[in-house]
């Protein structure tokens, strides 16, 4: 009878916490938008559409996808930043804006204050690639190049102040070495350039160069990640002849500063579940991503660390974005 009793009352309990936890369960927006300051088809645009297939049916709200490209990014996640703080409109977006953040001179908000970082989907290494046609076939033979002869060895980004255009200033330090910047209008133009060997390397996500590394004009030369990663076990990382260079790229989505607590805690719950997901852990591979999935203070300390880092670089080596 005892034992009834106490099996009644611990349902009875347990019951009580359920219903108590559904009934703070924060009201959400009928209508999320998830913008996008990219154009349609790239690869943050592919994960933001597998979001918001999955988000909506766990929010009973309908969610939606907008491309907003446009200002390195800014144009998009300035709309967030002053949009309504009540979790109706997201921003998925990469490294690209924390980094037009920090070298931008007229930024149209506060990066730390008037967006909030909600969930990282995941993040991976970037890879630097050489022309299939250079000499550098090792980390090693291209610091040794750029020490003997500063300012000989070339790399090519898509523009001033870009993720790019700091990763290569933050090896140089890292490096102690000195290298010399091409600055294209895209990328595009910069990988004809690199698989003719007019320039020596770029560094971007695998993708950017996967067509011309099967061609066989271009070749992997490192990894930009700390260590070794799983998604290339063959190449060394850049940390290993520049000790404490690091550069990851991540998918990450923010709200509006200001937005409710709860609203943040349900998002983060099940976007990070959603990250878990095997669609798209199958999508994120694709980009050499994997699931990063943290609470919101790791979050938002991952974060403002990176876009400290890229303040203080920018500020060291006078780089202003084009």
């Amino acid at each position: 009878m005892n034992i009834i009793c106490a099996s009644l009352l611990a349902f009875v309990t347990q019951l009580g916490a359920s219903t108590g936890a559904l009934a703070q369960q924060p009201v959400m927006p009928p209508l999320i938008k998830i913008i996008v300051p990219f154009g349609p088809g790239a690869s943050t645009d592919v994960f933001a559409r597998a979001v918001a297939s999955q988000l909506g049916p766990r929010l009973n709200t309908t969610v939606i996808v907008e491309n907003r490209p446009g200002g390195s990014t800014l144009i998009g996640a300035a709309a967030v930043a002053k949009g309504p703080r009540d979790g109706s409109m997201l921003l998925l977006t990469t490294p690209s804006t924390v980094t037009a953040a920090a070298t931008v001179r007229h930024v149209p908000f506060n990066m730390s204050t008037d967006l909030v970082p909600v969930s990282m989907l995941g993040e991976g290494p970037m890879v630097v690639a050489v022309s299939a046609k250079s000499a550098f076939k090792t980390p090693a033979a291209l610091i040794a190049a750029a020490r003997a002869k500063p300012g000989s060895v070339t790399y090519g980004t898509s523009g001033s102040g870009t993720l790019a255009h700091l990763s290569f200033e933050l090896l140089a330090d890292a490096g102690a070495i000195e290298m010399q910047h091409i600055p294209y209008k895209g990328a595009s133009f910069g990988l004809v350039d690199l698989a003719s060997g007019t320039i020596d390397m770029m560094v971007a996500n695998y993708s950017t160069f996967a067509a011309q590394i099967k061609a066989g004009l271009v070749l992997p030369l490192g990894v930009t990640s700390r260590h070794a990663s799983s998604a290339f076990p063959t190449l060394p990382p850049m940390a290993s002849v520049a000790p404490g260079f690091a550069v990851d790229i991540w998918a990450t989505v923010f709200a509006a500063g200001g937005t409710p607590l709860p609203i943040l805690q349900r998002l983060n719950a099940e976007i990070n579940e959603i990250a878990l997901s095997r669609e798209m852990r199958a999508l994120m591979a694709t980009d050499s991503q994997a699931p990063m999935v943290l609470g919101l203070a790791d979050l938002r300390y991952h974060i403002n660390d990176n876009y400290a880092t890229w303040k203080r670089l920018a500020a060291a080596k006078k780089i202003v974005a084009e």
